[in-house]
């Protein structure tokens, strides 16, 4: 019999380690580990953003100082959950991570080498806005160990980018690809689309532009109007659902037919590119989340762990300073319930899905477990009869929310 165990309040720890996988069940090998790093400050929230992200007040610059000390702070209280593993990838997210000076940013990445295993060929990436963006200040980057970098364009159409609130043009967009791609080996384009007032042919031009610049990794974004955003206040009229889909099949269409094959249901990549970070994530592996609201999953032989810290940055600067756990805004054990659809959940945004046998590895559990959902996925048609792998079938990726539902 499995023991459930409660959320456990900010600076609260249990006397000793539970167990909450089902009776007699361990993990027998660790999942990869990779490190989440949230630097949470931005010139200017945009209006569709629902990220842990603050303006700083009056352009003035961020408390990075401050920030860096609370960081070594909450990275040297989360060692000895992770004692001993390796780290596999590193990303820094936002906010803006290129408002950090490239001093800043070398200390950081020197304090989780110090502090980590970090693997010499773990991928780095780094978050950047065009509206920050400086040769010299990418090739400092690159210098401290920044091997990928996300640029978040969004659009290359001047009138979009003002709906969005977004401080860059289309010409500092191709400033900063430009810029980026003569310092790092691998970039990233973070775009949207259905945007407020587009039509499929504005769509395909800003595909088209994106693609111009040879490419090798696309994140593509359906705008949503997230609740507690000024979009969820003052709507903007964005494409109904017919046009947003046609969208959706144009981009997948255009992308493939210029080499970027979807591997993921926001994700476009050339054969190599893949971002080796966000598959751990959706490979159920590990990561260790630092930062204010970052979040983490971490795996032990006999528990899963999920924890997320406080969002306000002066509250977690200050409470991380403390060195008393209070700075964990929530901790959460996952329990036999949740995991299996917590594990479908992530796995099946994967176009390939992943071996069957990974169920076991990564959650401790036995396929057998959910053998009743699984049987009714594929009687739906909704995943694919290959017993050897866990993937959505063509119906299935197109009504992925109904699959998932199914192991909820």
């Amino acid at each position: 019999m499995a023991i459930t165990i409660p959320i456990l309040s900010a600076g609260a720890a249990p006397a000793r380690a539970p167990v909450v996988l089902p009776a007699g069940a361990t993990l027998t090998s660790l999942p990869p580990l990779s490190v989440y790093v949230h630097v949470p400050w931005c010139v200017r929230k945009c209006p569709y953003c629902d990220f842990n992200s603050h303006a700083t007040a009056g352009g003035e610059e961020i408390p990075e100082r401050a920030y860096l000390d609370a960081l070594r702070a909450d990275l040297e209280q989360a060692i000895p959950s992770i004692w001993g593993r390796q780290v596999v990838s590193v990303f820094i997210g936002g906010g803006t991570p290129s408002l950090l000076s490239p001093e800043g940013l070398d200390e950081l990445l020197a304090m989780l080498r110090a502090c980590l295993n970090v693997l010499p060929d773990a991928e780095i990436t780094m978050e950047a806005n065009p509206g920050t963006a400086e040769a010299g200040r990418f090739k400092a980057y690159a210098a401290s160990g920044v091997s990928r970098v996300s640029l978040g364009i969004q659009s290359f159409d001047d009138a979009q980018l003002k709906k969005l609130g977004r401080i860059h043009d289309a010409a500092q967009a191709r400033a900063a690809i430009e810029m980026a791609q003569a310092a790092f080996g691998r970039v990233n384009l973070d775009m949207m689309f259905a945007l407020p007032g587009q039509d499929l042919a504005a769509c395909e031009a800003d595909l088209r532009q994106a693609l111009s610049f040879g490419t090798e990794h696309l994140s593509l974004y359906h705008l949503t109007l997230e609740p507690n955003t000024v979009f969820a206040k003052y709507p903007p009229e964005v494409p109904d659902d017919d046009t947003s889909a046609a969208m959706q099949d144009l981009v997948e269409d255009t992308l493939a037919q210029a080499g970027l094959a979807r591997y993921e249901v926001s994700a476009y990549a050339r054969p190599g590119a893949r971002c080796r970070h966000n598959v751990n994530y959706w490979e159920f592996g590990d990561y260790l989340g630092l930062g204010p609201g970052a979040h983490g999953k971490l795996s032990f032989h006999d528990r899963i762990v999920r924890e997320a810290r406080m969002k306000n940055p002066e509250s977690w600067m200050e409470r991380v300073a403390r060195r008393d756990g209070s700075h964990i805004a929530e901790t959460r054990l996952v329990g036999p319930d949740a995991l299996p659809f917590e594990y479908m959940l992530n796995v099946l945004r994967l176009k390939e899905g992943v071996a069957a046998s990974a169920f076991e590895e990564r959650t401790g559990m036995s396929l057998a477990t959910i053998a009743h959902q699984l049987e009714a996925a594929t009687r739906r048609d909704l995943l694919d009869a290959d017993p050897t792998r866990l993937k959505a079938s063509a119906l299935g990726w197109r009504f992925l929310n109904d699959l998932q539902e199914i192991f909820l």
